[in-house]
């Protein structure tokens, strides 16, 4: 399961996340919803990249 998880987060990651197409579908919706989902992304990336390492002490 530990080796599986990380190659099943980057086949995810690659598949859905086409920069070119995810940035032209941001401007499209507006520039203020653009932003918050991209702090929202990235506030996630930094919360899930955290529990992975180990940045719960708990």
């Amino acid at each position: 399961m530990k080796k599986v998880f990380p190659i099943a987060l980057i086949a995810f990651l690659c598949t859905t996340l086409s920069s070119c197409e995810l940035i032209g579908g941001i401007f499209k919706a507006g520039v203020w919803s653009g932003v918050i989902v991209v702090v929202i992304v990235v506030a996630l990336l930094i919360w899930i990249l955290s529990k992975i390492f180990g940045g719960g002490r708990s």
